[in-house]
């Protein structure tokens, strides 16, 4: 085997060893906190009412402590919680066809624009589990579009509009705690 070869082998190898790493560390990077809980998700059609009648944007309870982002299936809402545990920001999101499961997460990977599962423009990716074999984080379509995803198709995208998309991107940085919420 020539010399130059030999180097194509080897960086063919170490891209392949790398890549194999990344997906091992998202894999475990994303399995909940709670071993002993059921791994089905909620259903993209569950019934979806906010926990508190009298303040909706109010922190869901028990949502962990300290920096993190908190997002609760039922009330289709994102938190951005500052260290002190108080929230910097809030606002509503569409969920994908694809929730994940409760429990307590990491930002795995960042994305500045991408196209989505349902072949939508996207930036902003801040990817956080998977499900289903279906990739599931926050993102932005690149016309600001938030429309009800396609039922036929797993999407894992939790769409927000661009402004939200951008305090998360700026807040949500890699390995940052993401606590989902019933």
């Amino acid at each position: 085997m020539s010399r130059s070869s030999s180097g194509i082998v080897a960086g063919l190898t170490a891209v392949a060893l790398a890549a194999v790493g990344f997906l091992a560390y998202q894999a475990s990077a994303s399995a909940p906190d709670h071993p002993g809980k059921a791994d089905k998700s909620p259903s993209a059609s569950a019934s979806r009412t906010p926990k508190d009648k009298k303040n909706p944007t109010a922190l869901p309870a028990r949502s962990g402590a300290g920096e993190r982002v908190v997002y609760s299936l039922d009330d289709q809402r994102v938190w951005l919680v500052e260290a002190s545990g108080k929230a910097k920001q809030t606002f509503k999101v569409t969920p994908g066809t694809v929730d994940p499961v409760p429990g307590t997460y990491a930002v795995t990977s960042r994305t500045g624009r991408i196209t989505g599962t349902d072949g939508v423009p996207i930036e902003h990716v801040v990817i956080f589990t998977a499900n289903e074999g279906v990739a599931i984080g926050f993102s932005a379509a690149v016309d600001g579009s938030t429309p009800p995803p396609d039922a036929a198709k797993k999407t894992g995208g939790i769409r927000q509009s661009r402004a939200h998309a951008d305090a998360m991107w700026e807040f949500a940085l890699r390995d940052k705690k993401v606590v989902v919420v019933p």
